[in-house]
């Protein structure tokens, strides 16, 4: 079987939750090919670059993948400012093919719409405390969803508070992302279409829908 060969370069560890969702987009859009995915772990080397241009070249050349994901949350920035920012570091550099995950805000935002997968996530699947999931139209304004998410699980945990404490909400949140099945409801939102579309055009340019 065909494999693709893919890299997510992202500002930090706690990022590596991203890929579930790119792992689900490229077994929708290439269900021929076999995956090979790794986090692009520069941290680990002696003088780490910086600036997000030499941070590329760096990726490219430790882990030489075909398909390279560049990670960065708009935050306070706009998405268009963010996708500008990381489209001016690809233009100077000999790459592979790259698609931007620009999520609004920050990653957690998109981990917010599953509440089995939370339970789950907090060792409680079968709890039955209700969770205030925010709606899907007001996801992307949310200013803080990773202590909305951080809350939802400390809440579907249904610990006591003297166990509570010892609750890492961190941990549970990359179990969030591991528990999704289906990713489709982010297709309500803006930044989830801007990743799904720009990676259905790379993967046909290369071929990878055959």
């Amino acid at each position: 079987m065909n494999r693709i060969r893919y890299t997510l370069l992202s500002d930090g560890s706690s990022d590596k939750m991203l890929m579930s969702v790119l792992d689900w987009l490229l077994n929708l859009h290439c269900p021929n090919y076999a995956l090979e995915s790794i986090w692009a772990d520069l941290g680990r080397l002696p003088n780490p670059p910086k600036k997000l241009q030499d941070r590329i070249i760096e990726t490219i050349e430790q882990y030489e993948p075909n398909l390279l994901f560049i990670h960065r949350d708009a935050e306070r920035q706009s998405f268009e400012s963010r996708y500008r920012e990381i489209k001016t570091a690809i233009s100077v550099v000999p790459s592979p093919s790259a698609v931007c995950v620009i999520p609004v805000r920050m990653q957690e935002a998109w981990l917010l719409f599953d509440e089995f997968a939370i339970r789950r996530a907090a060792s409680n699947p079968n709890g039955r405390i209700p969770l205030q999931l925010p709606a899907m139209a007001v996801i992307e304004s949310l200013p803080n969803p990773k202590e909305v998410l951080y809350t939802l699980i400390r809440d579907a945990s249904e610990l006591p508070s003297t166990r509570l404490k010892k609750l890492r909400p961190q941990q549970c949140a990359h179990r969030v992302a591991q528990s999704i099945a289906n990713f489709a409801p982010l297709r309500a939102l803006s930044a989830f279409r801007a990743l799904e579309e720009e990676l259905r055009e790379v993967v046909n340019a290369m071929g990878w829908n055959a």
